[in-house]
């Protein structure tokens, strides 16, 4: 479904902060995937995920989304196709605006007729989606996000990002600004809408336990490399202890002072 060919990106190139943030990285993405995506501060991940969404232009390589090369394609036409997910809870929603005429706008896909198409008929159908929130947000439709919670906010952006019916979705540490509850109810959230909708998504955390756990496939990377990667039943095999050990037998070092890398509560 998406693939990466021999992709890098260098940053500041001939400068003293010349920086080669992702080296010759080859991916195939298949459909159905859940990856997660781990590694420590400054391996590549969000950069990855920048190349992939079109916020940034690969400095060599290319990037295929069912076989149409969109390596140079600006990323508000991915957006099209590909919905994004930030650790910020109040990126994906618009403060100033009603509830409802924000799942309006992502169900549209854009402003254009947004009155005339938001009838008593969506208005339901958005009231029935919101209730698996389990937030009661099905009663606050008219009232503007900027009333509503970190943790409301994110999952509403998830559930709007999934009525939009993306082809692939990228969730980079979309629980790590949420407080352990809200966290855990975005998390859980997402899997069932992953599993249910049946989505192609590639999720970025610092927990190892949540990558484990999640998903079908997982990615470790270092140094904008991709050094692991493992699905299927030898995912399911995995446990902390194993990653760490894995870093360790790949990179002949250890993990140096990122605990949250570390951390599996």
């Amino acid at each position: 479904m998406i693939e990466l060919k021999n992709v890098s990106m260098l940053f500041n190139p001939g400068t003293v902060n010349e920086n080669l943030a992702i080296s010759n990285i080859n991916l195939k993405v298949k459909e159905g995937d859940f990856i997660t995506v781990i590694g420590s501060n400054g391996a590549g991940k969000s950069t990855l995920f920048n190349l992939i969404a079109g916020t940034l232009i690969p400095t060599e390589g290319s990037i295929s989304v069912n076989d149409r090369i969109v390596t140079r394609e600006p990323e508000f036409k991915r957006a099209r196709y590909i919905g994004r997910i930030f650790q910020n809870p109040l990126l994906g929603t618009a403060s100033n605006m009603s509830l409802e005429d924000n799942m309006m706008i992502t169900y549209r896909k854009g402003f254009k007729w947004l009155k005339r198409s938001l009838n008593h008929k969506m208005r339901e159908y958005f009231r029935t989606e919101l209730v698996q929130l389990k937030m009661g947000l099905e009663e606050r439709m008219k009232e503007n996000l900027a009333m509503f919670s970190g943790g409301q906010r994110q999952a509403l952006t998830l559930l709007m990002m999934v009525l939009s019916r993306p082809d692939l979705i990228l969730l980079d540490e979309h629980t790590a600004a949420l407080d352990p509850k809200n966290a855990q109810i975005v998390l859980e959230l997402t899997n069932k809408f992953i599993k249910e909708y049946r989505l192609t998504s590639m999720m970025i955390t610092h927990n190892m336990s949540h990558a484990i756990e999640f998903g079908n496939r997982l990615l470790m990377m270092d140094k904008g490399e991709i050094i692991f990667d493992a699905e299927g039943e030898a995912k399911k095999a995995l446990t902390v202890e194993k990653l760490i050990e894995k870093f360790h037998e790949i990179r002949h070092k250890s993990f140096e002072n990122d605990r949250t890398l570390l951390s599996d509560e």
